[in-house]
């Protein structure tokens, strides 16, 4: 028997989406805190609410459909106005309102108490990473796409977790009520974790408060939810939840790495531990945007390899990368980087590439422009 293209054609279709359909997940995931559990029980609360709904008024249509269809002689009623239906159709919807309005209430306000919380952290929004501050414990750090760049131009296969991997992820301490304070440095970000029911805006200027607690240690991965400019799909979060004796262990090893970087700024640094030093901050922190090999994305970025800043003077140079370039992409990175960091980043520009200028900035000089701008 021939069969029509089209039949082999729909056939092949369904092949392919039941296949494809067997990894998809329809509904939403119970989460890993007591309120992302809460949202979850509410949501399928409100799912049978509605399909009770559905199956009441659809019965209803299709019952009457049969039973008074014109083929069983049926005569159609004639009438104006029902004071009885008017106010059951007034009365049923308003209390399936109160009836949903009940458990979202209760479930909105524990998400909304932050209050009395073990730990403090400050997230800020940056284009296109995010910055973690553990208030009180002089713990900060920048949290950046991780993903080889190998991987993103499709020179090699995608990796497991591809684009939602990073360099240092955010730790917390397992059963312990953490604070967020969202905000942003630049332009509206969005800090989102599914896992944890947490999804904050984050606008320059304003503090939005959220928090969590984690039921059991773990990897929890989220993104920017806000369209922040041309890398936004690049600006993962991960959030590492580790057993309280690990968190202490690791929250007293950045703490020492915290006080070796004050001592990295009076050390006497040669050009070549810069040059080493500021590749790897250079392809963390601007390769987005100037590209590996410096030749920027003309016109929005321009190239640094040959340019006029990274071949100028090394003062004009320090300036721009400090306090950035008003009305352009350019961002200040005095606040965002370390003295040593800046100092490495700079001197590798310069000498970078073909630029080979042979000049450098030590961390003293950039501590003492910091020193400067703050009085």
């Amino acid at each position: 028997m021939t069969r029509h293209p089209h039949v082999w054609m729909g056939l092949l279709l369904w092949s392919i989406f039941s296949q494809a359909q067997a990894a998809w997940t329809v509904n939403m995931a119970p989460g890993a805190t007591q309120i992302s559990n809460a949202v979850f029980d509410l949501h399928m609360t409100i799912f049978w609410i509605c399909v009770v709904i559905g199956i009441i008024v659809f019965g209803a249509m299709f019952w009457s459909m049969m039973m008074h269809r014109r083929s069983t002689g049926q005569n159609a009623a004639h009438f104006h106005e029902n004071t009885r239906v008017e106010i059951l159709w007034t009365i049923v919807p308003f209390l399936i309102l109160v009836l949903m309005a009940i458990p979202a209430t209760a479930t909105l306000i524990k998400m909304y108490d932050s209050s009395e919380s073990d730990i403090d952290i400050q997230v800020t929004g940056y284009q296109w990473k995010w910055h973690y501050k553990y208030l009180g414990q002089d713990v900060e750090f920048f949290s950046n796409l991780a993903t080889p760049a190998e991987q993103i131009h499709n020179q090699s296969a995608k990796g497991e977790h591809y684009l939602l991997e990073v360099d240092k992820p955010l730790v917390l301490p397992v059963d312990a009520k953490v604070r967020f304070l969202v905000t942003s440095a630049d332009v509206i970000h969005s800090w989102w974790v599914p896992a944890f029911a947490v999804k904050r805006d984050a606008i320059p200027g304003f503090v939005n408060e959220a928090w969590t607690r984690v039921d059991k240690p773990g990897i929890y991965r989220g993104q920017c939810a806000e369209l922040c400019g041309k890398d936004h799909g690049f600006m993962p979060i991960v959030v590492e939840v580790k057993s309280k004796p690990d968190y202490e262990k690791w929250l007293g090893e950045r703490k020492a790495e915290a006080a070796q970087l004050k001592e990295l700024t009076s050390k006497e640094w040669t050009r070549e531990e810069l040059v080493e030093r500021g590749d790897k901050v250079y392809h963390t922190t601007c390769v987005a945007c100037h590209q590996a090999e410096g030749q920027g994305l003309p016109p929005m970025f321009p190239a640094l390899k040959g340019s006029k800043i990274a071949t100028g003077p090394i003062k004009d140079h320090l300036n721009i990368v400090f306090h950035g370039k008003p009305g352009t992409s350019m961002a200040a990175f005095g606040k965002q980087l370390s003295e040593v960091d800046i100092a490495a980043v700079v001197t590798y520009e310069r000498n970078a590439w073909g630029n080979n200028k042979g000049d450098m900035v030590t961390p003293k000089e950039v501590l003492e422009l910091k020193q400067a701008e703050s009085q």
